[in-house]
């Protein structure tokens, strides 16, 4: 890995983003966390993932000076088309992926930010979408995600004026679940990681895959889906051991199975 570090403890993956001075998002780094992915995946010890920036950012956009090299506008297309991909696995991931935001994500960062499931913030962290300040549009699936969290108009303002919001705003927006002085963030986020660790990977697996049906239009879909996932869960390992432990008064201990 030249781009990210990671390791693994309490059944939660850390990554860190570490590409200096701004931790911004190359198609190497990119190739990079899809690897991790990979082996994040399927590890059975790993129930969480928690990313976070190293330095000052949590990543302050793609690189555009990247973009000089390319060419050409299906080699763009590639490009956008790679993120998203990737991005759009990130969202779909078995395992729960919180980001945990300071400094800023901006552009590209934040896309990559968008595609986790839940985000903790600095009270002071910049989130945005510059990219019309370049003359440029978002090209990994931030014009479709940022709505989804923040508003058709609230994201039209964000897009045309290039203007970031604050973790704080972020909160407000309901663009991140909650925000911390720096000092704690990690801390924050690390200890919510353990606390979801400690649920059935089974049926948190299922919810997942359920939450990703308010994506599209398919309501009937999802509550149908729902009700077939609930019967699975149901009969699973990790339920009987969830029961047995609720009515033995104690902890459970989930398999996975």
């Amino acid at each position: 890995m030249e781009y990210l570090k990671w390791s693994t403890a309490d059944q939660v993956a850390t990554i860190t983003i570490s590409r200096q001075p701004a931790n911004a998002l190359s198609s190497g780094l990119i190739k990079e966390l899809a690897v991790v992915l990979d082996e994040i995946e399927g590890n059975e010890d790993v129930r969480v993932v928690l990313i976070h920036g190293e330095g000052r950012f949590f990543s302050a956009g793609a690189d555009i000076k990247e973009f000089t090299a390319i060419n050409s506008g299906d080699g763009f297309t590639s490009l956008s088309e790679n993120g998203q991909v990737l991005f759009e696995r990130m969202e779909t991931f078995s395992k729960p992926i919180i980001a945990a935001i300071h400094g800023a994500a901006l552009g590209g960062g934040l896309e990559l930010a968008m595609s986790c499931h839940i985000r903790l913030v600095t009270e002071n962290a910049k989130l945005g979408l510059p990219e019309l300040q370049l003359g440029l549009i978002p090209g990994f699936a931030g014009t479709q995600r940022l709505p989804k969290y923040v508003g058709t108009a609230k994201a039209a303002e964000m897009l045309f004026t290039s203007e970031p919001i604050t973790g704080l705003e972020a909160v407000q927006f309901g663009l991140a679940n909650n925000a911390y002085p720096e000092e704690e963030l990690l801390e924050r986020a690390y200890t919510m990681a353990k606390k979801i660790a400690k649920k059935s990977p089974v049926s948190i697996k299922a919810t997942i895959e359920l939450l990703n049906y308010t994506k599209t239009n398919k309501y009937h879909e999802g509550v149908k889906r729902e009700a077939e996932l609930f019967g699975e869960v149901f009969v699973s390992n990790d339920a009987k051991e969830g029961i047995a432990a609720f009515i033995e008064k104690r902890n459970p201990v989930f398999s996975g199975k």
